[in-house]
């Protein structure tokens, strides 16, 4: 089976199986091991021996991996924007019902919508009060 593999055919199989996956799942996964299989590729192509083109695809796999990766993602990741619920943490809101988490009451507006809201502490928010909003559990903003 090993000597199947390291042929010319058994990597150009590998790596064509490889990106397939990649184009089904577009999970940034096995991208990296087709560059691997590429480099073994050639290698096999240069009549090296089955364990240099082993070793070839397993270490220029995990160094797309571990170096190109983190690049390859962000660069997917720049143009998502982030939900309204996610775009309201660190920004202002204006209380319109006092805050108090003993009398579990409290609300605000912010981004132009009502929301009901808890402060971070324990403290009690008067109304008309400028407040951060520090995280979001469940549909009530926590503010500070």
């Amino acid at each position: 089976m090993l000597s199947l593999l390291c042929t010319p055919l058994g990597w150009l199989a590998v790596f064509i199986l490889l990106l397939i996956f990649e184009i089904i799942t577009l999970g940034l996964t096995t991208v990296w091991f087709a560059g691997g299989a590429a480099a073994a590729f050639i290698a096999s192509l240069l009549h090296a021996s089955g364990t240099v083109q082993i070793v070839l695809f397993l270490v220029i796999s995990i160094l797309l991996l571990i170096f190109t990766r983190p690049v390859a993602v962000k660069l997917m990741n720049k143009n998502k924007e982030a939900t309204n619920v996610d775009s309201l943490i660190n920004s202002e809101a204006v209380v319109t019902e006092e805050i108090n988490n003993e009398k579990e009451t409290g609300e605000v507006r912010a981004d132009g919508k009502l929301w009901m809201a808890r402060s971070l502490g324990e403290q009690v928010i008067e109304k008309d009060a400028t407040v951060r909003i520090r995280e979001i559990r469940g549909v009530k903003l926590i503010v500070e």
